[in-house]
């Protein structure tokens, strides 16, 4: 009784509308108030646990913050300038660049609206004056920008490390591989398409326009190595490095590149200008800028935009985790999975009706939402039928990858159709060829998971050894 109250009142309210965030609250609340014998005065408890007790969710507002820079300033431009140096002279070229530039932003920023507008928003021009169509490149960049939840760091892997427990660093590395893997499989479907529609390519730029590309998006790349470096080489866990990257974010795109804040538009060095003036003077304008950035009307609306996302996503969470403690405490997930272990359904059998549930719901319910009210349930469930919760994590997060390009609730359609200035009913029709490759790379990443746990396992190994070492040179 009390599981099908608890899922009708959710249903109905967000049948009647009301925000996901206020729908998951209001239906816990009301559970907890007619139906449970929990007390009303867990509820507020509960909301401060919620937020104080899961450390990882503490990374969340910095990579949100980091994003916020990224997007602003020029640092996409030059990621794309650098992509199109390394592969635009191939056939259908710099639609592979955009691929291949998706990808490198999805490892700065942690979010596929993001990088379909930071990079959307440049190259989706840039392929129609080359000859693409505009339909052709709408629908690669709508697709490649799922990547930035795929590629490591990623937002919508830390809430699902903050609803299951799962190591965030784990689920970082799982997703490191895929996330190339699916790039390549869009690169390759360009280039047949490429072939077949003889699609321009660009002749070979030389080494030195190469040299000069990755020297300039260096600033942004060096973000890449920064974060993964420090959690893969165990010198920073994902908050603290989240907390490094937006003030890296930050310096780079105010300071370094100087696309927005107090500096914006000043050269490094003027015309005739000795290298050490110029360098006192850079000194001294950097140093003076760090005071200046806070009244700046550039980065303050920067960190407003980011502080509005990040309470948004901190509010849904903590709702979320209000109705995953009702869950818990009336044991309906235990429930279940006795019930379908009872049924004798083997891993592969649980994992397509995982798949079938989420592309569903990924139609109709935001990424973040999704995974804080099915991954309680799955996640116990799983367990018991032997699933890796690291495996069944990259799965979830590959579904919400194709929920982003499904309509009515696809946030990379809104932001395609913002950015072309179309319909969203012809953003879907411009991305909804590319799902077949999305599908495709969804049934790989679910019946051969050591796509997803090879490089995790691989790291636990190495660590390992280290430790092994560490003990015989300190003789223990």
């Amino acid at each position: 009784m009390t599981t099908l109250a608890l899922f009708a009142m959710l249903f109905a309210f967000l049948i009647l509308g009301l925000p996901v965030a206020v729908a998951l609250g209001l239906s816990a609340i009301t559970t907890i108030f007619f139906f449970s014998n929990d007390s009303l005065a867990s509820v507020a408890l509960k909301l401060f646990e919620a937020l104080s007790e899961h450390y990882t969710l503490l990374a969340i507002p910095f990579f949100i913050l980091s994003s916020a820079f990224l997007s602003t300033g020029g640092i996409a431009r030059r990621i794309i300038r650098f992509a199109n140096a390394v592969v635009g002279h191939v056939r259908g070229g710099l639609a592979m660049a955009s691929v291949l530039a998706c990808m490198l932003f999805a490892a700065v920023s942690g979010s596929s609206p993001a990088t379909v507008a930071a990079i959307g928003s440049i190259v989706i021009v840039g392929m129609v004056r080359a000859g693409y169509s505009e339909r052709f490149a709408a629908g690669v960049i709508a697709n490649a920008g799922t990547l930035g939840i795929l590629i490591p760091p990623s937002i919508v892997m830390l809430v699902y490390s903050a609803a299951t427990e799962v190591s965030a660093a784990r689920m970082f590395a799982a997703g490191l591989i895929p996330g190339l893997v699916m790039g390549v499989m869009l690169m390759i479907a360009i280039y047949v398409a490429a072939r077949i529609k003889g699609f321009p390519r660009q002749p070979w730029a030389g080494f030195g326009e190469l040299a000069d590309s990755g020297l300039r998006a260096i600033g942004g790349l060096m973000l890449i190595v920064i974060v993964m470096g420090a959690i893969y080489g165990g010198v920073a866990s994902p908050t603290e490095a989240a907390a490094v990257s937006a003030l890296y974010a930050f310096l780079v795109a105010v300071l370094f590149y100087r696309d927005m804040g107090p500096l914006k538009d000043v050269p490094w060095r003027r015309s005739g200008e000795p290298l050490a003036t110029m360098a006192l003077r850079n000194v001294a304008l950097m140093v003076l800028a760090l005071g200046q950035s806070a009244l700046d009307r550039d980065v303050r609306k920067t960190v407003l935009t980011g502080a509005k996302t990040s309470i948004m996503l901190l509010f849904v969470i903590a709702n979320a985790m209000l109705f995953a403690h009702v869950l818990t405490t009336e044991r309906i997930p235990h429930e279940l999975a006795a019930a379908i272990t009872g049924w004798g359904l083997s891993p592969w059998q649980f994992l397509i009706a995982v798949n079938i549930l989420l592309l569903i719901a990924g139609n109709f319910m935001e990424p973040s939402a999704i995974l804080l009210i099915m991954a309680p349930i799955l996640f116990p469930i799983a367990t018991q039928l032997g699933v890796d919760p690291v495996h069944l994590g990259i799965i979830m997060v590959v579904n919400m990858e194709i929920g982003m390009i499904t309509p009515p609730v696809g946030l990379n359609l809104f932001v395609t159709a913002g950015v072309t200035g179309r319909s969203l009913g012809w953003a879907t029709q411009a991305a909804l060829p590319w799902l077949a490759i999305l599908l495709v790379f969804l049934m790989i990443v679910t019946y051969v998971p050591q796509l997803s746990l090879f490089l995790p396992e691989l790291i636990d190994q190495a660590r390992g050894i280290n430790n092994r070492l560490n003990d015989v040179v300190n003789g223990r």
